[in-house]
């Protein structure tokens, strides 16, 4: 971003992190299948797939980023004013679920993984925290 750029506000920095996370929410999806299919055989569908991603517990660790991915669309898509901390919230918690770490949560080790294993989630990894970095 350049000096003469305004920054961006929340609720602007809110929609790109929206846009960004369902990216790389595909990718790791995408990965996951690679990597499950290894192990399991090929999935033979797409509902196969769908089924798969929303009871199989090999994709149970994705589930809390599509559901934050809901909560923003939630906010985004609010009739009612919405407060300005609310989306200042989001994008703390955004940095918090975020974190890819060798030895965490299920949720940080298999993120962790991902990025080790996919150039395209690293480099998505790193939008995201570059715009979460950026002080709206």
């Amino acid at each position: 971003m350049s000096s003469s750029q305004p920054p961006l506000d929340s609720f602007q920095r809110l929609r790109e992190l929206r846009h960004l996370l369902l990216r790389l929410h595909r990718a790791l999806l995408n990965s996951e299948r690679v990597v499950y299919e290894q192990f399991y055989g090929r999935i033979s569908s797409s509902g196969e797939f769908f089924r798969l991603v929303l009871e199989h517990d090999w994709f149970s660790w994705l589930r809390p980023i599509s559901q934050f991915i809901v909560q923003i669309d939630e906010v985004l898509s609010s009739k009612e004013p919405v407060p300005l901390q609310m989306a200042v919230s989001l994008l703390e918690q955004a940095q918090t679920l975020l974190q890819p770490v060798e030895n965490g949560t299920t949720l940080e080790k298999r993120y962790y993984r991902a990025i080790q294993r996919d150039p395209e989630i690293a480099l998505m990894h790193s939008e995201v925290t570059r715009l979460l970095m950026v002080s709206g």
